[in-house]
């Protein structure tokens, strides 16, 4: 209890602080893990608040493909194609995109992510998410293979986002001692 009460804020503070400093740069692709489809079948406004990222990283030159990263969530939609849908209908080429319809947590988009760039032989990446899962995310990547990871978080935060802290202080934990 001492740990967690001692050093988790700590930790906290730190993924915080690492999530809201984007490190972005010209990259071969921006990986955008998934979140949340509405029952509608458009995405929730974290998941939107990710893709615009993802679009911005895209008009600015940085990346020219995007790796869309989820899996079917209760709402009965295949996030990768939700998310794969808004990106063309905000202006990116479809052939600019691959879908990972088996990303259903940060381990196995991480994986996909780290067998789709050796496929393409794509070296960097550049992660899109919340500014808690920015460091997890790319640990992750890091640890599968990926070795040049930049990040851009979304700049979205809501009242939920500290549970999201707090959970995300125990997931690195876990990530960073390699626990499955």
């Amino acid at each position: 209890m001492l740990l967690i009460t001692g050093l988790g804020p700590v930790a906290a503070l730190l993924l915080t602080l690492d999530g809201l400093t984007d490190s972005a740069r010209r990259s071969d692709v921006v990986v955008v893990l998934g979140n949340e489809v509405l029952d509608d079948g458009t995405p929730s406004d974290r998941l939107a608040a990710r893709l615009d990222v993802a679009l911005d990283v895209h008009d600015r030159g940085l990346a020219d493909h995007v790796i869309v990263s989820g899996g079917v969530g209760r709402s009965g939609w295949d996030e990768a194609e939700v998310m794969a849908a808004y990106l063309v209908d905000s202006g990116i080429d479809a052939e600019r995109i691959v879908i990972d319809s088996d990303g259903v947590n940060t381990r196995a988009t991480a994986v996909n992510t780290a067998r789709i760039m050796d496929e393409q032989q794509w070296q960097s990446a550049i992660v899109a998410t919340q500014f808690y899962h920015i460091s997890r995310s790319r640990l992750a990547l890091r640890q599968e293979g990926v070795e040049e990871v930049t990040t851009a978080g979304t700049g979205f935060i809501e009242s939920r986002d500290v549970f999201g802290l707090g959970r995300e202080v125990v997931a690195y934990g876990t990530y960073l001692l390699r626990l499955r």
